[in-house]
């Protein structure tokens, strides 16, 4: 029963979210709507991100000298320069881990 409800689910998220990528027709947009739109990623992307920088597994903000914040902070530099997705997500990430194990170990 479980893994049928879990099926039907995935399939029932899958269908609502297809339609809206498969049946509306990009003409039927105005220029206006499709400039709104392209601001979407980028506004749904600190969302996800932020609380997994600034706040604990215990839904507390977490202290200034946390190593994420700092590892954030690289990510966030290096990437207003490179313009680089790859370079961002590797510099943020490497220096993330060498606070942690190098720093505060």
């Amino acid at each position: 029963m479980t893994w049928f409800s879990i099926i039907i689910a995935g399939i029932l998220t899958y269908f609502t979210r297809m339609t809206m990528i498969a049946l509306v027709d990009r003409d039927l947009l105005g220029d206006k709507i499709k400039a709104v739109l392209e601001y979407v990623p980028s506004a749904v992307f600190p969302a996800i991100i932020f609380p997994a920088i600034f706040i604990n597994d215990y839904g507390v903000f977490i202290e200034m000298n946390d190593p994420k914040i700092f590892g954030a902070i690289v990510a966030i530099i290096v990437g207003y320069f490179s313009k680089n997705i790859i370079a961002t997500i590797l510099s943020g990430l490497i220096s993330y881990w060498f606070l942690i194990f190098v720093i505060f170990s």
